[in-house]
């Protein structure tokens, strides 16, 4: 089994939090490779994490432990929760933060309470080191799923608005923002092409309008806007070395309508 272990969080790198949970990791499972997806999720933002572990996880190899860490619930009810999803293993809260692989995977899932695979006297506010990261370890070195807690089927589960697509065109809303500023739609590829086509249109966004679809930044000038299809399969809009949500006023949650011209 691979002993690739990902890390997933809102700590930032400030504080000693990712470094203590990388140290538990290692006393358990020495010989586990450590891999930092992002620490820069914005603070609380679980569907931000949801959105980055979502398009990430999947290209690691089999048997790769994810250990995902935005939990402003820590130390309430919600459970602790370990995943296989296709050949992956997920390690984190029950709050939504798995949400965008519901829809699309089968998922086989144990609530965390074996508290045999916990560190000792767990704090109520630190469950990344002392629940999960322990946890991970465990399922890096091997440990069967089942093992590690009893069967739950009734996940937490958010999910993003649908777009809207009629005879006039789509409407959609921003649901991520990268840290250069591209802003990203709920509207996916195939949907533009099915409504759009070939047709003419009018995009609009925050304080300004697009005349058409691009394949990339570098076709439109410097400081211009452009709309494109993303590496994630969805509409985007950026700013050719520009900051499109500084720049055109946007943040998440922000309408974009494509007008079909007739």
């Amino acid at each position: 089994m691979s002993q690739i272990i990902t890390l997933t969080t809102d700590f930032g790198l400030q504080d000693y939090y990712v470094s203590a949970m990388k140290a538990v990791m290692l006393g358990l499972a020495p010989e586990a490779r450590l891999i930092d997806v992002s620490h820069d999720i914005p603070p609380q933002d679980i569907m931000a994490g949801a959105w980055v572990i979502r398009n990430s996880a999947l290209l690691f190899p089999e048997g790769t432990v994810h250990l995902v860490v935005v939990d402003p619930g820590v130390g309430t009810s919600r459970n602790p929760i370990a995943l296989k999803i296709e050949d992956q293993f997920f390690v984190g809260p029950d709050n939504g933060i798995f949400s965008l692989f519901y829809d699309e995977f089968e998922v086989e899932a144990y609530k965390l309470n074996k508290k045999e695979f916990w560190r000792e006297h767990p704090s109520n506010t630190f469950h990344g080191r002392d629940v999960f990261a322990p946890v991970a370890a465990h399922l890096g070195n091997g440990t069967p799923i089942g093992q590690l807690g009893d069967p739950v089927d009734d996940l937490v589960t958010y999910h993003w608005a649908v777009p809207l697509a009629d005879k006039d065109g789509l409407q959609g809303w921003i649901v991520h923002i990268d840290r250069f500023g591209n802003l990203v739609t709920n509207i996916p590829d195939d949907l533009v092409k099915d409504t759009i086509d070939s047709g003419e249109v009018k995009i609009y966004v925050g304080n300004t309008m697009l005349a058409k679809f691009v394949n990339t930044f570098g076709e439109v000038e410097e400081g211009e806007p452009a709309a494109y299809i993303g590496s994630s399969g969805m509409l985007e809009i950026g700013i050719n070395k520009g900051n499109a949500s500084k720049m055109l006023s946007v943040d998440k949650g922000a309408q974009i309508s494509i007008v079909l011209q007739k």
